[in-house]
């Protein structure tokens, strides 16, 4: 028996606490003799990743219904490209650096193009099991891939994602 993925309804409470702007300025970090401390997000959140992307290597090309998510650059950089969705306008382009943040609210079409390798963050609302994934999230065509390493869910079918970790838990 399979159960159905219950995302919640984005309430006006949570609309109303969204940054006004796609790059979010980070606040000024906490600095003492140990080091630093640098806030990034404070709000309840169900998923947080980190994803290493390829030079030359495209992610996203998708919206989502629901889910929002905060993206902060570790390392390397990001050209961050989004648009409403629905709209027929060229996406607006954005360079994200190390040290930077974006933010993401549903419905907007967003790609994530990888001029060098890069790690970042991705602070979600939504979990990130593939279920709950895959229920929320609309993939669009609005960036082209051609010349750029990407990836759809039928590439697994092809047999094309074999990355596999190399741990295995002790039995």
């Amino acid at each position: 028996m399979t159960s159905k993925v219950v995302i919640p309804p984005i309430t006006q409470l949570e609309r109303d606490r969204w940054p006004k702007k796609i790059v979010v300025r980070l606040e000024k970090p906490f600095v003492d003799v140990r080091g630093k401390i640098q806030p990034l997000v404070d709000e309840m959140m169900r998923s947080a990743v980190m994803i290493e992307s390829k030079a030359g290597s495209l992610r996203a090309n998708h919206y989502h219904k629901t889910d929002w998510h905060y993206c902060y650059v570790i390392s390397g950089k990001i050209e961050y490209l989004h648009r409403a969705t629905g709209s027929e306008n060229e996406p607006e382009t954005i360079f994200v650096n190390a040290g930077e943040m974006v933010f993401t609210p549903p419905m907007i079409d967003h790609g994530m193009k990888f001029p060098v390798d890069t790690v970042f963050l991705t602070l979600s609302r939504n979990p990130r099991d593939q279920a709950t994934y895959e229920a929320d999230v609309v993939r669009v065509d609005f960036v082209p891939t051609e010349g750029l390493q990407s990836w759809v869910p039928e590439d697994d079918d092809a047999g094309l994602s074999s990355i596999q970790s190399p741990f295995i838990w002790p039995t």
